[in-house]
């Protein structure tokens, strides 16, 4: 059964949250977490960058979906797409993640049609806490404007891609464990906020690490 958790700025300021390392920030063994953390959503949510720094933050290994599907298939995911079409790469998708859910508890990035996938998204249910970043489409259509490997970008007016996309996806991704709000702010701000959102959702605090980024911090953002 599912829920819906939402950190606001309010949960930040009544945690005593600073840049300089955020609340409990400490060394030592990793955080125990029953299940591997799958953050979900559209491309341009943050789950890459975000991911990263959460990973840091609990001293878990980082994984990101795309890279592992494209290590097992030899070749970009846009030459995987142009080659063998959507449906042969969510297949190839849906089994990398199979076998990713299957190792020690870590930080897991996904694609944006992964949790789509009803075989993925039972997957997830059984294996993973699932979090998706929820994030508009201003910050998606400006974040994505960045990059140029995005194959389903590229077949026609991206805004109006994301758009459809919005519309088919949400209330899919809606299915998460947690909904935690993506916003064009600093990255720690946002790990924090996801923090936040699994100790509400396992009700015990986490282990916090240091991550050298908080160590100097800045005005870094989630970027995809």
């Amino acid at each position: 059964m599912w829920r819906r958790v939402y950190c606001s700025d309010a949960d930040l300021r009544e945690t005593g949250f600073s840049l300089m390392g955020g609340r409990n920030a400490h060394g030592g063994p990793p955080a125990d977490l029953p299940k591997t953390v799958a953050l979900v959503g559209l491309m341009g949510a943050g789950k890459t960058a975000i991911g990263k720094r959460l990973a840091a933050r609990l001293g878990l290994p980082f994984v990101d979906a795309d890279v592992a599907i494209e290590e097992a298939a030899g070749c970009s995911i846009e030459d995987y797409f142009n080659r063998h079409g959507e449906a042969d790469f969510r297949r190839k998708e849906r089994q990398v993640i199979a076998r990713l859910l299957t190792e020690p508890v870590h930080i897991l990035a996904t694609g944006g049609g992964a949790f789509v996938d009803p075989d993925t998204r039972l997957l997830m249910r059984g294996r993973a806490i699932s979090i998706w970043l929820r994030a508009g489409l201003d910050l998606l259509v400006a974040r994505t404007s960045r990059r140029t490997n995005r194959p389903l970008l590229k077949q026609g007016d991206p805004r109006e891609i994301l758009a459809r996309l919005i519309d088919r996806r949400y209330p899919i991704y809606a299915e998460a464990d947690i909904i935690v709000d993506s916003e064009d702010g600093p990255l720690e701000e946002m790990v924090e906020r996801v923090l936040l959102a699994i100790e509400r959702h396992i009700g015990r605090e986490l282990v916090r690490h240091v991550d050298a980024a908080d160590l100097h911090p800045d005005t870094t953002k989630a970027k995809s």
